[in-house]
């Protein structure tokens, strides 16, 4: 499974879980195996991809993590670090950005996918030199989100094999 299509699968799997939705008026309504009935003020966990859908006709405002916070202490977490080791990460905080990030306007958008590229940038230089020079290690898997250890373990695959190539298949 490429990066691409793993990012979709955490994506989905993301929206499947609940987050707390504060309710702008009464609602009332039932879809398949989905039934919700809040009151105007009132806060419910709902199904995120529930409270996307509501939130985008304006009933109702996710109260979700301020992911804005996350990625600043995670840059700098990163900067700290120095270059030969990497903070650690949560498993799906690139999910949780992404998810975060539909929700901004444009400019605020912007602004945030600047700053989430230089924490990629530093981020994927210490994960290829890592990959390059070693196997993963569990220490390290716990500190990288699902899409580096995809990435770390395509970099490693790619290494020992031009590694193979040079050496004649030697290594």
């Amino acid at each position: 499974m490429d990066i691409s299509d793993l990012a979709n699968v955490y994506a989905i799997g993301y929206d499947l879980q609940d987050v707390k939705a504060s309710f702008n008026n009464d609602l009332k309504i039932g879809v398949s195996e989905v039934s919700i009935d809040g009151k105007q003020g009132e806060i419910l966990s709902i199904p995120r991809w529930v409270a996307n859908l509501l939130e985008s006709e304006k009933l109702v405002e996710i109260q979700d993590d301020d992911m804005l916070v996350s990625l600043k202490q995670s840059i700098t977490k990163e900067n700290i670090q120095g270059e030969d080791h990497v903070s650690t990460l949560e498993p799906d905080f690139y999910v949780k950005m992404a998810s975060f990030m539909k929700r901004l306007s444009q400019q605020d958008h912007d602004k945030v996918e600047s700053m989430l590229n230089t924490l990629i940038r530093k981020r994927q230089g210490k994960i290829v030199r890592l990959a390059d020079s070693s196997k993963m290690t569990s220490d390290l898997a716990e500190k990288l989100s699902r899409e580096e250890r995809a990435f770390f373990n395509a970099i490693h695959s790619i290494s020992v094999e031009f590694k193979k190539q040079i050496f004649g298949g030697k290594n």
